[in-house]
């Protein structure tokens, strides 16, 4: 019997209440139903969440403390499991990514159910440039702290998670829930050999949009567990490596 696909979008949202009704009816318009995550944002976006919330196909999950957008995403996927879903589709709610994309993304993921399908970002001119340099120093770290160069990109929040391994991961370790969250997730799962393929997908920076990606702190975040990780990859070296020669 073939295995059930069953997809959603999960959004984590703050405070995105003027970018969000577009994302969700982009999503929509491609019949994915939504969950979206309320971050402890502000009433005024609370209130379009919940209007959004008022449809038959969107779930909405809300946070009396804010988490980060890692801690939000975990918590939208625990619900989309709750809710029977197969797989979810990470999405951002600031309208940075296509979702021209999401099709391809949702095909691939049922082609290969098994498989986390993650995004690659194509930028246009708009991406900071500061943003994009420091980019280039993750992926050093994370081609070593994997032990291979199978993570293309590991920054890009755009992408389709099998829920089984990906629950049973975050369900049994700590895992960051700010911006470190979409590095380290990748990492953790590529050392228990999950399957992944990559796509690409165009990212914009609209001049007025809104991110939450704080300069310092979220960079010496992400430092610190790179460190982290580094530290966890060395003792666990032998049994990732043995595993990658034998499977």
């Amino acid at each position: 019997m073939a295995e059930v696909f069953k997809p959603c979008a999960v959004i984590p949202v703050y405070n995105h209440e003027h970018a969000l009704p577009a994302v969700v009816d982009a999503l929509r318009a491609t019949g994915l139903p939504c969950v979206l995550v309320n971050d402890a944002s502000s009433p005024a976006c609370t209130v379009v969440i919940d209007q959004l919330g008022e449809s038959g196909d969107t779930y909405v999950v809300h946070l009396p403390v804010n988490q980060g957008k890692g801690g939000a995403v975990m918590a939208g996927l625990r619900e989309a499991a709750k809710q029977g879903f197969s797989h979810a589709l990470q999405v951002d709610a600031d309208g940075q990514h296509d979702l021209s994309n999401v099709p391809a993304f949702l095909q691939c993921s049922r082609a290969q159910p098994h498989t986390l399908i993650c995004g690659y970002p194509e930028y246009d001119h708009s991406v900071p440039k500061g943003r994009l340099y420091a980019r280039y120093l993750t992926h050093v770290w994370v081609w070593i702290n994997s032990l291979s160069l199978q993570i293309r990109d590991s920054m890009c929040g755009f992408r389709v998670y099998p829920l089984a391994p990906t629950l049973a991961l975050i369900n049994t370790v700590d895992i960051g829930k700010r911006m470190d969250f979409d590095v380290e997730i990748l990492v953790r799962l590529s050392w228990r050999n999950q399957a992944m393929q990559w796509l690409p997908v165009k990212v914009l920076y609209p001049q007025d949009g809104l991110s939450h990606f704080r300069l310092f702190l979220d960079n010496a975040l992400i430092s610190k567990m790179h460190a982290k990780l580094f530290f966890g990859m060395l003792w666990r070296s032998p049994a990732i490596l043995f595993k990658r020669w034998w499977r």
